[in-house]
């Protein structure tokens, strides 16, 4: 099985970057093939890694559920789905990436999150590293899309309300008693120090910060020109600060 990585958070604190800039890393340093699970109903991470995406986990069930599919002769529908399913898998030089994306109406939301974990448990061994960028919030972890993973990273932005996301998440982790082995404290967007505020308020919830990711321009300007994060440039302080991370993670 491939070591796993996955990264959770509030909305707005940059996970989908951290997730690309993590892949970065591993490709840069020949830890590959790399399978990268986007597991966000709303799907960007193919267009951070400058992946262009077909069809989704998401639209495939949709077509199942609400569509009348044509079987072909000698398969089971179960067969077919994991046909259909493969073909939602975008390869390109190291880097294969799955998205779940959502169906259309309200239930379709926690059907393809079950099939993406199952998806993904068939794929793992085919690949050095599995990296998930997850939903916000923590619909994940209760489902337990997100379990049996090497290296959890806790992603907030430079806000209080991002450190108490954290902390609901950890306290999710351990009261579902989830199989992850290392968990880092990533406090991303920094300007600059850390706000006494947000010292305040880890120090209250008995958090420390494993890794700070300043705020970095060339990010900004890459993702606003919509490049390829895994071109950005070794001199970013971003992608600096996640280098660090991930050598001390995978060390």
């Amino acid at each position: 099985m491939g070591f796993r990585i996955a990264v959770a958070g509030k909305g707005g604190c940059g996970k989908t970057s951290i997730t690309t800039l993590v892949i970065r890393y591993l490709k840069k340093n020949g830890k590959v093939p790399i399978l990268a699970v986007d597991a966000d109903p709303n799907a960007n991470l193919g267009e951070s890694l400058g992946l262009k995406i077909k069809q989704t986990i998401g639209t495939v069930l949709d077509s199942f559920q609400h569509e009348k599919i044509i079987i072909p002769s000698g398969m089971t529908k179960e067969a077919y789905l994991e046909y259909k399913l493969n073909e939602t898998i975008v390869e390109s030089n190291s880097i294969d990436l799955i998205t779940m994306g959502r169906g259309q109406g309200p239930e379709c939301y926690c059907y393809p999150n079950l099939i993406l974990k199952k998806f993904i448990e068939g794929l793992s061994d085919n690949y050095a590293y599995v990296v998930m960028d997850n939903e916000a919030g923590m619909e994940h972890l209760s489902r337990k899309t997100t379990e049996n993973v090497d290296a959890l990273l806790l992603a907030s932005n430079h806000s209080v309300k991002g450190i108490r996301a954290i902390a609901r998440i950890l306290e999710l982790v351990y009261e579902l008693k989830l199989n992850i082995k290392k968990k880092w404290v990533v406090i991303n967007l920094v300007p600059g120090k850390l706000d006494p505020l947000v010292v305040k308020e880890l120090e209250r919830l008995g958090l420390k910060p494993d890794i700070i990711i300043p705020e970095d321009k060339e990010l900004y300007h890459y993702d606003l020109q919509q490049k390829p994060l895994l071109e950005m440039p070794d001199t970013s302080s971003a992608v600096r600060a996640i280098d660090k991370l991930m050598t001390q993670t995978l060390g």
